[in-house]
């Protein structure tokens, strides 16, 4: 798979590359507590501009197509569909907490909640799904209190910080210490792809320190601004108390690798949904 990488260092690696591919982080996978992935646009049955992991029944698929484009990307991360938790992206920060009776919420059942853009649980086995073609996925892993979140991150999500309200939400529900948190900022669209207009920018003003801006963004001779979403979500998960060492920033750009990660920007909207998947590990069968 030829990626187009942002950086010198590879951050995040290929998983399962000649069948059903996705992107993972090593230092995650390191805590040895949770399974997780990102997924492609490739290894699935859709078509046309769906082509072929499209992981949306709201883009105009066919629903046994995605059904069966779920199927293959759990069997290529390891978890079953029926244990899948979905995510009710609005642009808020809203977190909510996913229990056992949430299990299966937005794939095998319907979702008794909405406007939810970030997860967290304690529950093994039970799968956080969020849906991505350029924000930013946030993973959250706590391997002491063995707790995890993945929030949704648009410049909405960034500006209000669901970053830190998801560290809050776990340190308020499961006692959580930021310091043994490890976090990643996923695949997304990089500062050299996405151009905002100045009333964005003049939110980030307002919620950012000033010493900061010069690494968030800056003005380009048209007017708009280049905005830096994955230097942003860095500062709000170290003012959040994540340590540095414990945080995993993506070199990969969706809007930069179209043929294989679906782009809202790069299609113009013409284009399917990825996902971020993030689980506890249950414990193994006694013999």
């Amino acid at each position: 798979m030829n990626i187009k990488r942002t950086g010198g260092h590879v951050i995040c690696t290929v998983k399962n590359e000649t069948t059903v591919p996705f992107l993972s982080f090593p230092m995650l996978e390191d805590t040895g507590v949770t399974i997780h992935g990102f997924s492609t646009r490739l290894g699935g049955v859709s078509r046309d501009h769906l082509t072929s992991m499209n992981l949306s029944f709201s883009r105009g698929d066919k629903e046994e197509n995605v059904r069966e484009n779920f199927r293959r990307i759990g069997e290529s991360i390891g978890f079953s569909c029926e244990n899948l938790v979905f995510s009710d992206q609005t642009h808020t920060t809203n977190v909510r907490v996913i229990t056992v009776e949430d299990r299966g919420k937005g794939f095998v059942k319907q979702r008794d909640y909405s406007d939810i853009d970030g997860t967290i649980t304690n529950v093994p086995g039970l799968v956080l799904s969020t849906f991505y073609a350029d924000c930013v996925p946030l993973f959250f892993v706590d391997p002491v209190k063995k707790a995890i979140g993945l929030s949704h991150s648009g410049w909405k999500g960034t500006v209000g910080k669901i970053g830190r309200v998801t560290v809050e939400k776990m340190t308020a529900e499961y006692g959580s210490d930021p310091k043994d948190i490890f976090a990643a900022i996923g695949p997304s669209i990089c500062q050299d792809c996405y151009e905002v207009s100045e009333d964005v920018i003049l939110q980030f003003r307002e919620n950012y320190d000033p010493a900061l801006w010069d690494s968030l963004f800056y003005k380009k001779a048209n007017g708009k601004y280049q905005l830096n979403l994955w230097k942003a979500n860095e500062s709000v998960f170290l003012e959040a108390g994540i340590i540095k060492e414990h945080i995993s920033i993506t070199d990969i750009c969706t809007c930069c690798n179209p043929e294989i990660l679906y782009s809202h920007r790069a299609s113009q909207g013409k284009r399917g949904n990825l996902a971020a998947f993030l689980a506890l590990k249950t414990a193994p069968k006694q013999l």
